[in-house]
């Protein structure tokens, strides 16, 4: 089975998404750890409450991203992690991750790119007035939000919403689409192994 790390650093309801996913048997993956970056980040509540392990990683703790990166990739070498999947993980991925997990890092972010990259996509769609955007999964690069799409789906948006109902709409787009690619990535892990 494949194994999955997940990244996060806020909340994790995305997390908490995939994680009911494996519990009900309609993500066939072990979630073998939760990583994040921030000490108080909710998403460490919710790994232990599915008994998934997690750890934190304080970057200020580390000489540099490459340090930090490096005790990371111990842990994931532990736990024999073969896919990562950022979910809510607010910081960019360095040479050590990359080159350890070459397109084995996946990322959602809440916007059809290549429209509207960075942290504040759907602030910025909302902002921008476009009739439509979207959610995007994606592997990892070393640039921002530009690795090879795995797949999109496109959400439009009522002239009436704001913006709370249009990061609502964009969230529950994301819980169901992310969990999926997750399952067709992993499928093709498990084909390449063979």
């Amino acid at each position: 089975m494949v194994k999955i790390a997940v990244f996060a650093s806020g909340s994790g309801t995305n997390l908490e998404e995939i994680l009911r996913h494996v519990e009900d048997g309609s993500l066939p993956v072990e979630a073998a750890c939760v990583i994040v970056d921030k000490e108080q980040a909710f998403a460490r509540v919710r790994a232990r409450n599915h008994g998934v392990p997690e750890y934190y990683f304080n970057p200020k703790a580390f000489s540099g991203k490459e340090a930090y990166e490096t005790a990371i990739l111990d842990v994931l070498k532990q736990h024999d992690v073969d896919l990562i999947v950022l979910s809510g993980y607010m910081r960019f991925i360095g040479k050590v991750l990359l080159e350890a997990y070459p397109n084995r890092i996946m990322n959602l972010h809440p916007a059809y790119l290549p429209e509207f990259p960075g942290a504040h996509s759907i602030q910025d769609a909302f902002e921008a007035g476009v009739p439509q955007t979207g959610v995007t999964v994606h592997f990892v690069d070393e640039g921002v939000d530009s690795g090879p799409i795995i797949r999109q789906e496109r959400l439009a948006i009522d002239p009436a919403w704001d913006l709370e109902t249009l990061e609502s709409h964009v969230h529950a787009l994301e819980y169901d689409l992310f969990w999926q690619v997750i399952r067709q990535v992993s499928e093709t892990i498990k084909e390449e192994e063979k």
